[in-house]
């Protein structure tokens, strides 16, 4: 090719933009001149990214959000679409927030059947709605999974070629596993346990009340010999104070990424609500209670959920390593009693300490993620 790679790049919300940069760079390491256009945040640009408009235009979430802003989101599709279609990119790269992605993608794609089409992150098509699989052979050329069972999946289900690259947190295990002296902390008392309610309002508002509950009933029980640590988001700060108030045993309040992962790396145990989490404490190697809960209406909808457990880690071993308590389930006394072995030394806690080594085995890759999805984007370039 004579003239310099022409790279689109669309990423719709702030972990997007964790993955693009590290995408902008390992591209930029391997292929040197290249030009790369398209929709980021404030990380991509400052890899030299030129966004077509602000990230916060279409990073939203939940239905009432989405409905509210749906005229915008509409017009910055158009408007990408548009640009696109103008700029004429050798390869299109689509990382995660499908609602907008995808749209983006399909529309190009019927305009230029030949444009590769890479998806960085793929949807949970092996949870919900998996006729999406099929669905995206006919815009999407390659598929970039963050989970090994992911592959596997597309297969079964009919959908465009898919490869593990690994997962970030993979990058990250410097972080998250304890040092010999933190270790040491974890097996001391008073025990340290984890409080992790969810990054979402609606979250806070259900798990608060019932983990409040479960931190009492753990104090009388171990006659306050446990300490707790909740690491929390800024802009929930308000909501978690004013439940943190009716708590007759207060946990230490963490912000911050870095005090965040001080306290997994000190942490005897953790309750957690479902999510990215669960895989965090997983790969740190601390023995976790999950639960969930969600409104009624919601609450029909996992009629249709196809997966054994809402829990990653368990989802990546295909086994119950890590136990859940959802909806009618997720109750003071069920928690409670889960929790209490793994603050010994018990077979369940050595059980699921074998289960986060053979996650990180599971998940290992040989080379960072960033790496082994250049050489996928660079391998489907060159097929005709």
């Amino acid at each position: 090719m004579s003239r310099p790679l022409k790279i689109g790049l669309i990423a719709g919300e702030a972990s997007g933009d964790q993955l693009g940069f590290k995408l902008m760079r390992a591209l930029r390491a391997r292929v040197g001149d290249c030009e790369m256009i398209g929709v980021g945040g404030p990380l991509m640009e400052q890899e030299g990214l030129s966004s077509l408009f602000p990230l916060s235009d279409i990073a939203v979430m939940g239905i009432l959000p989405v409905i509210a802003r749906l005229p915008l989101l509409l017009r910055r599709i158009r408007e990408t679409i548009a640009f696109l279609s103008e700029q004429k990119p050798d390869v299109l790269v689509i990382i995660d927030s499908p609602d907008f992605t995808h749209r983006v993608a399909r529309q190009l794609k019927k305009q230029r059947p030949d444009l590769k089409v890479i998806n960085y992150v793929s949807p949970t098509v092996w949870a919900w709605r998996p006729g999406r699989a099929r669905n995206m052979k006919g815009y999407i050329d390659h598929v970039l999974a963050l989970l090994p069972f992911e592959p596997a999946a597309y297969l079964r289900l009919d959908g465009p070629p898919c490869t593990y690259v690994g997962h970030p947190l993979i990058e990250r295990l410097d972080e998250l596993l304890p040092s010999i002296e933190e270790q040491t902390r974890r097996d001391q008392r008073p025990f340290k346990m984890l409080i992790l309610p969810g990054s979402r309002r609606s979250e806070i508002k259900r798990l608060m009340p019932v983990f409040g509950a479960v931190l009492q009933a753990l104090s009388t029980r171990l006659e306050g010999r446990i300490e707790a640590d909740l690491p929390a988001v800024n802009h929930l700060r308000a909501e978690i104070e004013q439940h943190l108030a009716t708590w007759p045993v207060k946990p230490r309040l963490l912000f911050g990424e870095a005090d965040k992962y001080r306290a997994f790396r000190e942490a005897r145990v953790a309750l957690a609500a479902s999510g990215t989490v669960t895989l965090e404490l997983a790969l740190s190697s601390v023995p976790q209670v999950v639960a969930y809960q969600v409104s009624r209406l919601e609450a029909q909808l996992r009629h249709f959920i196809t997966v054994s457990s809402i829990v990653l880690p368990n989802l990546i071993l295909d086994e119950q390593a890590f136990p859940e308590f959802l909806q009618e389930n997720c109750t003071v006394h069920h928690l409670t009693q889960a929790l209490l072995p793994l603050l010994e030394e018990s077979p369940e806690r050595h059980a699921q300490l074998a289960a986060c080594q053979r996650l990180q085995a599971c998940m290992n890759v040989p080379v960072p993620p960033s790496d082994k999805a250049v050489d996928v984007i660079l391998s489907t370039l060159s097929r005709p």
